[in-house]
């Protein structure tokens, strides 16, 4: 379970970039604030003005990993995340609807191929094989990090899976969207044990995420 040296104190696995500056407004609207200074860019763990709360910056595909494990009781990642995630001992109790965007199927318009097996780069590999094999599709996965939009362009595939929020990077590089796979907003995850163990301190909690989600 968790390892916290204080078992009073909540940790909160919150992935980089968009969703934990859009994760930081929401908290703010809860009442639990960072501190500017501790927001350099560097601190992995962050206190917060709640001697009981406290945020664990990481990695997106590691946070689910964190609060299976107990090393977060909560966590904050995209559902995109989510979908690749293969492990077990996680709740999804509350749509944040925070850093909404797309996963969509994208490639030169009017380029797909018809005579053989299409080849599609992504890094949501289960995803996308799912999507495709719902359809009755087989394709050929090409996994890939980053500079997704390369891929077609420099006939490594015929199409990518990725994340979309505006578009833009997609028309700037000559791609334009193809088919729609999932609308992703942020999550909140809570880990199984913790929830049993320490239902009543998590519970208020979660409920005011719930209360402050930025859904309709």
């Amino acid at each position: 379970m968790n390892t916290n040296s204080n078992i009073n104190v909540t940790t909160i696995a919150v992935s980089k970039g968009r969703i934990l500056d859009e994760c930081l407004s929401l908290l703010a609207e809860m009442g639990v604030r960072v501190a500017n200074e501790d927001l350099d860019g560097r601190k992995l763990v962050l206190p917060t003005n709640r001697e009981d709360v406290r945020l664990l910056v990481i990695r997106a595909t590691d946070v689910p990993t964190f609060v299976q494990y107990g090393a977060a009781e909560l966590g904050v990642v995209g559902k995109d995340t989510l979908m690749e995630f293969t492990g077990d001992g996680i709740y999804e109790p509350v749509d944040l609807g925070i850093a909404k965007c797309r996963l969509m199927v994208a490639g030169v318009e009017g380029k797909m191929p018809e005579n053989r097996r299409m080849r599609v780069a992504t890094k949501y590999l289960h995803t996308t094989r799912r999507h495709f094999a719902a359809k009755g599709q087989q394709v050929e996965l090409i996994k890939l990090y980053g500079s997704m939009e390369l891929a077609p362009m420099m006939g490594l595939a015929d199409c990518i899976v990725d994340l979309v929020a505006s578009g833009d990077t997609l028309k700037a590089n000559g791609l334009v969207p193809i088919e729609h796979v999932a609308d992703i907003s942020s999550r909140l995850i809570v880990n199984k044990a913790a929830m049993k163990i320490k239902s009543a301190t998590l519970k208020p909690l979660i409920e005011k995420f719930r209360l402050t989600a930025k859904n309709p």
